[in-house]
């Protein structure tokens, strides 16, 4: 069902990841995708690949229309150019934009294990410059087209990291404000029927993170061998995000989700979505992530545990360290 044909959207940092399988599920349902990235074909000289052109053919492959445009989401000169370009283009129209463009990976990689003191301070800004700033960047251009159709969503790709410690404190500060960002955006842009949602997908293997998890694997550093990364238990792939971020921008009253986090996993369980592997994934507040995340012994029995998602007065009490008040 191509239920997005004769919308617009723009995904950044999309040549590969989350960004490419976002792109290809509001491919698949048949909307205009806009999708930026730094690399317009592949480049060898990249230790993974992924490239404008690359996501181009995949949209093409389900039949849906793709617009790359190559773009460094930290010269805010480039993206404003590119609004100006969808704006002439659509004349006006803008439906849907996803802030997913990220440039930190690497960064996390190299300072994975070490405390923030011992790293360098440019580790705020390899984790936030691309990423939150340029997320409020696109948001701000993005709007400015929205609210004169008193229409549109606003998707910030964020993470259980704005909760609970994962990676560094660069990188909790940076998805924390990001939840922020999606949740004071909503409240300005309510009143133009603008919706503004925050999203988390789950452990999702990416080319990028993949290969991370294998580096760490052969590791004999105990704190750094995770045994989530091990075995890959419960991922996800970028595609699941892309078709849920796809229903959920089809929905006829999206502003009832305005201003708050929705989470991949289960959206995709109450709209009945299935990742690209076929795989159902839980909720990493599940029982059914949880329990076997505790008890590796269940993991190949998880299907036996009912889905049934702690509270989150109970998480904020125990397993998510968020601020306290």
């Amino acid at each position: 069902m191509r239920h997005l044909e004769g919308r617009v959207a723009l995904v950044t940092g999309a040549t590969r990841g989350i960004g490419r399988g976002i792109a290809i599920g509001l491919g698949e349902v048949g909307a205009t995708v806009y999708v930026t990235g730094r690399s317009l074909n592949n480049s060898s000289s990249d230790a993974v690949s992924g490239s404008l052109s690359e996501t181009q053919s995949a949209i093409e492959e389900f039949g849906g229309v793709c617009i790359p445009v190559q773009v460094d989401h930290s010269d805010d000169e480039q993206v404003r150019l590119l609004f100006e370009r969808i704006q002439d283009e659509q004349d006006g129209q803008l439906d849907l934009l996803v802030n997913n463009a990220y440039s930190g990976v690497q960064a996390l990689k190299d300072a994975y294990g070490q405390p923030f003191w011992d790293c360098e301070p440019s580790l705020w800004d390899a984790s936030n410059n691309v990423g939150l700033r340029s997320h409020y960047v696109a948001s701000v251009f993005a709007a400015r087209m929205m609210t004169k159709r008193n229409s549109g969503l606003i998707c910030t790709i964020s993470s259980w990291g704005s909760m609970s410690y994962i990676f560094n404190t660069a990188y909790g500060a940076g998805k924390a404000a990001c939840d922020r960002l999606a949740a004071d955006m909503a409240v300005e842009l309510k009143p133009h029927n603008v919706a503004s949602v925050s999203i988390w997908p789950g452990i999702v293997g990416t080319e990028l993170f993949s290969r991370f998890a294998s580096e760490m694997n052969q590791t004999n550093d105990p704190e750094k061998n995770n045994s989530f990364l091990s075995d890959r238990y419960n991922w996800e792939t970028p595609l699941l995000t892309g078709r849920v971020i796809a229903a959920l921008s089809g929905e006829s009253n999206i502003m009832r989700h305005t201003g708050r986090v929705q989470i991949v996993a289960e959206l995709a369980s109450k709209y009945g979505i299935v990742d690209e592997n076929g795989d159902c994934p839980a909720s990493l507040r599940s029982l059914r992530f949880v329990l076997p995340a505790a008890l590796p012994v269940l993991r190949n029995y998880s299907w036996l545990i009912p889905d049934i998602k702690v509270p989150w007065s109970l998480l904020l009490l125990n397993a998510l360290s968020s601020p306290k008040i």
